[in-house]
């Protein structure tokens, strides 16, 4: 059991040291960033993130004032 579990933990330590290579070894190092807006050519095409989309969208009224008084005037008719 203590085997299995140090052998584990080895491999999850080799494993963050590799992932990280640029991060620790490089100056200024950093990892790539993998968000759907740090991608050019998707920002080109107009295509963002859906958590950024959804947010915008919040923002906006969901409907303007004549609508919601032609949806009233229309449920008292």
């Amino acid at each position: 059991m203590i085997e299995t579990a140090l052998i584990t933990l080895i491999i999850v330590a080799v494993s963050l040291l590799l992932l990280g290579v640029k991060v620790f070894f490089v100056k200024d190092g950093r990892f790539p960033n993998s968000h759907v807006s740090g991608n050019p050519a998707l920002r080109r095409k107009g295509i963002g993130c859906v958590q950024s989309q959804d947010r915008e969208a919040r923002r906006k009224p969901r409907f303007s004032l004549t609508e919601i008084e032609r949806a009233v005037s229309e449920g008292l008719n």
